[in-house]
């Protein structure tokens, strides 16, 4: 079956299970799945019982699209996100955007954790992707028949929604929380960088790195899918002082930061 139809056949089921108006998508990075606690849930389908959806592998991912109401609005929650390093190809990555969109998003919101190459930036600290540097080695609109989903010249400009980024810029001054903003690199992973790669960050001025996001956000712009992403600032990644990392604090930094992380989409939800 082509990949048109393999979609067609995930959103019908979808809308056959109770699916139907979703105003706002929202994909939860690693960490950070207590959003999930504010919605008011309507509907919850196991992306097992999905057909042609990725299963979410990762130990800190729950794998669940969750939808319901949160600050007046009607969302779709992916509480669980694929990574090209889990061994998933790039359309499947970014299968759940393709899918939400299909059931009628206007607007895409995106959490990750990432780590502070930007030396001013601290742990438990967010910071608002303003644009990227894509270093996976792949793109999500390189596959044959892409251009029957839209353009695959997709144009990078703005990946990220600057309308979208104004009103998160706002909230966050409204409710007296520090946000960052930079510039985001997207690596493969799953090793953690080197020093001499973290250095090579540094010369590229990136401010935060991570191993997601950046698939979903060129798709979205395919799509033309207004987004913006937020990232929760997780380790600090100074080469002169490198540590050893530790995924339990990583972990435990993100659920940290996270309220603050919730209080922002919920400002922004309600203004969109």
């Amino acid at each position: 079956m082509d990949k048109k139809n393999q979609l067609q056949e995930t959103i019908t089921f979808l809308k056959e299970n109770g699916i139907t108006n979703p105003e706002i998508g929202i994909v939860l990075g690693t960490g950070l799945g207590k959003l999930v606690d504010e919605i008011s849930i309507e509907k919850e389908i196991a992306y097992a019982e999905i057909p042609y959806f990725p299963k979410a592998t990762v130990e800190f991912h729950s794998g669940r699209l969750i939808y319901g109401e949160l600050s007046g609005k009607k969302v779709l929650v992916m509480s669980g996100r694929f990574h090209l390093y889990e061994g998933y190809n790039a359309w499947e990555v970014t299968y759940g955007i393709r899918t939400m969109h299909g059931l009628g998003i206007e607007n895409l919101l995106i959490s990750n954790a990432a780590g502070a190459i930007n030396l001013n930036y601290e742990k438990g600290d967010l910071m608002l992707i303003e644009d990227h540097i894509n270093l996976q080695g792949s793109s999500p609109l390189a596959f044959q028949g892409a251009n029957t989903f839209g353009n695959i010249f997709a144009d990078m400009l703005e990946p990220y929604s600057k309308s979208i980024n104004d009103k998160m810029i706002q909230v966050a001054k409204d409710q007296d929380i520090q946000l960052h903003t930079g510039v985001y690199a997207s690596v493969l992973g799953p090793q953690l960088e080197t020093r001499a790669e973290y250095r090579m960050l540094q010369i590229l001025e990136t401010d935060a790195v991570g191993m997601s996001t950046v698939p979903e956000v060129i798709v979205a712009k395919q799509l033309n899918l207004p987004c913006a992403a937020i990232s929760v600032l997780t380790d600090e990644c100074d080469p002169k002082n490198l540590q050893p990392v530790d995924i339990g604090e990583i972990i435990a930094i993100a659920g940290e930061a996270e309220p603050k992380m919730i209080a922002l989409f919920k400002g922004v939800i309600k203004s969109l």
